[in-house]
């Protein structure tokens, strides 16, 4: 959504309509001698812990943007959704609000099937945190076998410097390992992911020299699109296109699909698929 969806206006309607569609004895008020369905202003008010003034003023298109907390607070009282709690922010300050990470465990079986349709590219699904949590065949014969390895070893930051093999199937490993730690600064970043992937790094920077070098370099980059170069000890050298994609309603997690770069690549991750 646009910074320009910004509306006093919009946004009063927007509380009024949302207030009228709760019920008030779900939240323990009384239901007798309403005029009109939903909870009052003095209600939504009360829950939200600001004034009835300043929320009718809200409602009514005045007053002046309402800070972040009172967003946050009057986004709490009408029992807003993510999606919900977005278009509240961006109505009333022209912004979403920060991100909130939330790291839920698995995927649900629609996004399994998305990987699994995208043979033979090999695809997998991260966490903000690089923890790979779900992959496709393509994946397991291509990239590492991860549902042979523990849930704590699936992540890409751990194969990059701890794998050996991982790090002598790179085609240049220096640039490699670079850009997969300025695009992982990032992604922590935009997740709001911070404070959850502090033991990582500690324990990559305890457990690799060069991490604890390149992490130390402050470099952020997006992953974006590119081109992998990867030597596969079956089929030799092959390149991917890689892109990495958000997931709609799931801010912890990230897809990333390598699209084999030839025909000649295509033919030879099928002939591993087919083996």
């Amino acid at each position: 959504m646009s910074a320009d969806i910004k509306s006093p206006n919009l946004l009063g309607t927007y509380l009024k309509e949302r207030r009228s569609q709760l019920d008030p004895a779900a939240f323990g008020f009384a239901t007798k001698r309403r005029r009109t369905s939903g909870l009052r202003r003095e209600e939504v008010a009360q829950r939200a812990h600001i004034s009835v003034a300043w929320y009718t003023w809200l409602e009514q298109g005045r007053g002046g943007a309402p800070s972040a907390d009172v967003l946050d607070r009057i986004a709490q009282a009408l029992m807003l959704t993510h999606a919900e709690r977005e278009y509240v922010f961006l109505l009333g300050l022209g912004r979403p609000p920060e991100v909130r990470y939330q790291q839920r465990d698995g995927v649900t079986p629609r996004l399994q099937h998305v990987l699994d349709r995208l043979l033979p590219s090999p695809a997998f699904i991260r966490t903000a945190a690089w923890d790979i949590v779900a992959w496709n065949r393509a994946a397991t014969l291509v990239l590492a076998d991860y549902g042979a390895l523990p849930p704590e070893e699936r992540n890409v930051l751990k194969h990059i410097f701890l794998d050996t093999r991982v790090r002598d199937a790179q085609h240049h490993w220096e640039s490699a390992a670079r850009f997969v730690v300025s695009a992982f600064r990032a992604d922590v970043a935009r997740a709001g992911a911070a404070s959850a992937v502090n033991n990582l790094v500690k324990e990559l920077c305890r457990r690799s020299a060069d991490f604890e070098r390149l992490w130390h370099e402050n470099h952020v980059h997006t992953h974006g699109e590119a081109i992998k170069h990867i030597k596969h000890p079956v089929i030799g050298p092959f390149s991917f296109e890689y892109s990495a994609f958000a997931i709609d309603g799931r801010s912890d997690l990230s897809m990333v699909v390598y699209n084999p770069a030839t025909q000649a690549d295509v033919e030879k991750i099928e002939s591993l698929l087919r083996g």
